[in-house]
């Protein structure tokens, strides 16, 4: 089989382009076929990839990669193009551990021109490459930004296309519209191409435009056919919508379909030819190939293992009635608040079914507001909502957060609106890796002034915090991060209490040595604890500080009058968070102990299992209990 199936003869594009035309619908079955297969035995994202494969498969045919430069936004479009450039062999090896990443890697292959984890990235990398190439005379390179999955509803994306239509670069944006990111879609713009594209009129051009081809899909398209085409295009479709792109100096193709290969080798062969900024719309399916991917994009957008024949998703093996995700604690906490707060309202940047908001939307629809993929608009919205009295809980992914700085520091904590800011997926997330680790919130938040800076060890306190953070005397910004995936105990519903600001607990005292933790990586330090006192017979003291900021100096005072050695644990970079909090305190107040910090390293954390990068990093329980055990 493999010596005859073109697919497996593939191992750069340079094989590829050796294929006759009439080869690759074939390769793009068993590339299809082949993602199928690997992700289902090796968990990643699966609708994304599905949904580009033709179009994957027909740039890397037309292009001269990697000389020609092609930029994936959101990154987990591009399984596809990973497998075509010599990791066919290694994608067992996804997202795990000593293997390949998940998302587009420029050190980890030279046909991944730009590293994309985060998204709405693409045009404005490839302005700038190809402004470069102007620069250095390279007039022949080309330069392709492969936009989709929901990616231009955020800012930067029309930032970038602002710039490069008033630009003489040769740069091409390809918009790969499949109605959808993660959850639905959402906004102005989305409903915009899904009207555009369902239209009559749209279709009846379409049928008209096979006739004239004489119905054959492979025919070559003449460049004054093409000029016809967007002419009646124009003329007969809306003509607001060549406007939208138009007005910004770009020129303008499609929509076609993306699944139709032959098309679309055809038209990417004329568009290299064309120069200056142009657009291509490509309408795809996501989850295209298995039938329960593409009735339910969400579900399947990161299915983890799924049985390939059935297309259902096995289970993971977890007892469900143990402890529940701290995702679903906080969906859970906020329709109890908001029923006895009318003044409660939900705010996320796409990710309403991963943060758990949801379950509001389900109950509450007019309270809940999913603002596409445009992090640094959810902040400054929700600083509106404050200024006029809501309580908004923003709920933004750790990582996701970094892109809205600014906002948070001028928009809210400047003007001391107390928007609750819910940080999900903070600390380690495992597979998505170095993008997606929530590693420096709590360093790139301490330093502002007038914000209260939380990390919950438990559900109980998760609820305790979000019940206090909407109470009518906090008039602050109010951060509460937490971690990804379940708790620590299956009874999380306690009755909702004051968590009081700035005050952390003793769980455990004695000894010589303490841990001071924050956040739930401090299971981890009670763990180790327990570890350590059955092992040597010797008490050691924990403490959890609850609360960053404003720190608890009363407890951090008793703390350095106790113990000889101060051991601080958190789950995001070591400087500037609560190591260097203490640190501070430490020097500030005249106490000589020795303080040792763990935490993440100086550097950005590789991808793996939750498990294997906390041994990395040493903040697992094997870890601490052994530098306890030597602190005696």
């Amino acid at each position: 089989m493999e010596k005859t199936n073109p697919f497996y003869q593939i191992h750069t594009p340079e094989d590829l382009r050796r294929l006759l035309p009439e080869e690759l619908p074939q390769v793009a079955d068993e590339l299809r076929k082949f993602i199928i297969d690997m992700v289902s035995l090796h968990p990643g994202h699966l609708g994304a990839s599905l949904g580009t494969v033709e179009l994957t498969v027909a740039l890397h045919y037309v292009f001269n990669t990697p000389y020609d430069r092609i930029i994936w936004d959101v990154g987990h479009q591009a399984y596809g193009h990973k497998i075509l450039t010599g990791r066919k062999e290694l994608f067992s090896t996804n997202r795990t551990y000593g293997g390949i990443s998940g998302f587009p890697s420029m050190a980890e292959s030279e046909y991944d021109s730009f590293g994309a984890g985060h998204s709405s990235i693409s045009i404005s990398a490839a302005l700038g490459m190809a402004t470069a190439s102007v620069l250095k005379g390279e007039t022949d390179r080309q330069h392709i930004a492969v936009i989709g999955d929901g990616a231009m509803t955020g800012g930067l994306a029309f930032e970038g296309l602002n710039n490069a239509g008033v630009s003489r670069s040769n740069i091409l944006v390809i918009l790969n519209d499949n109605g959808i990111s993660i959850d639905a879609s959402s906004g102005a713009l989305s409903k915009y191409f899904t009207r555009m594209t369902a239209s009559k009129s749209y279709n009846q051009f379409r049928n008209s435009v096979w006739d004239m081809m004489g119905g054959d899909a492979r025919l070559s398209f003449p460049k004054r056919f093409i000029s016809k085409m967007v002419g009646a295009f124009k003329s007969v479709i809306s003509p607001q919508a060549v406007n939208l792109f138009e007005s910004l100096n770009f020129r303008y193709f499609g929509p076609i379909d993306g699944h139709d290969l032959h098309t679309l080798v055809e038209v990417l062969q004329d568009l290299r030819t064309i120069q200056g900024p142009k657009l291509l719309h490509v309408v795809t399916k996501k989850g295209k190939g298995v039938k329960e991917a593409e009735e339910s994009p969400t579900l399947y957008h990161a299915p983890g293992k799924f049985d390939v024949r059935t297309g259902k998703i096995l289970s993971s093996g977890i007892n469900l009635s143990l402890a529940p995700k701290y995702q679903d604690v906080f969906g859970k906490t906020i329709i109890e608040l908001a029923k006895a707060n009318p003044k409660i309202v939900g705010i996320t940047p796409a990710m309403p079914t991963g943060c758990s908001l949801n379950l509001m939307m389900k109950k509450m629809p007019e309270r809940v507001f999913d603002v596409g993929i445009a992090e640094q608009h959810a902040v400054t919205f929700s600083a509106g909502l404050a200024a006029e009295g809501m309580v908004p809980f923003c709920n933004i992914y750790s990582s996701f957060a970094q892109r809205a700085y600014d906002q948070i520091i001028h928009d809210v904590a400047l003007q001391k609106l107390p928007v609750v800011f819910c940080l999900d997926r903070a600390g380690l997330v495992g597979e998505d890796g170095a993008t997606h680790h929530g590693a420096f919130d709590l360093a790139f938040l301490r330093p502002i002034p007038g914000i209260i800076i939380s990390a919950p060890m438990n559900e109980r306190e998760l609820r305790n915090l979000m019940y206090t953070a909407q109470l009518p005397d906090n008039k602050m910004p109010f951060v509460i991060r937490y971690p990804r995936g379940r708790g620590v105990t299956p009874r999380w519903k306690t009755p909702l209490e004051i968590q009081p600001v700035g005050k952390g607990v003793c769980l455990c005292e004695g000894g010589d040595t303490a841990i001071l933790s924050i956040g739930a990586i401090g299971n981890n330090a009670k763990k180790a604890i327990e570890m350590a006192r059955a092992k040597s017979g010797k008490a050691f003291g924990h403490y959890n500080m609850i609360y960053l900021k404003p720190l608890d100096e009363d407890l951090l005072h008793e703390v350095f009058k106790r113990y000889k050695k101060i051991i601080t644990l958190e789950d995001g970079v070591i400087n500037g968070g609560l190591a260097s909090a203490v640190c501070e305190f430490s020097a500030k107040n005249g106490y000589t102990q020795k303080l040792i910090p763990l935490g993440l390293p100086d550097r950005f954390i590789t991808h793996g299992s939750v498990a294997d990068l906390q041994r990395e990093c040493g903040i697992d329980v094997d870890s601490i209990a052994h530098l306890l055990l030597k602190s005696i």
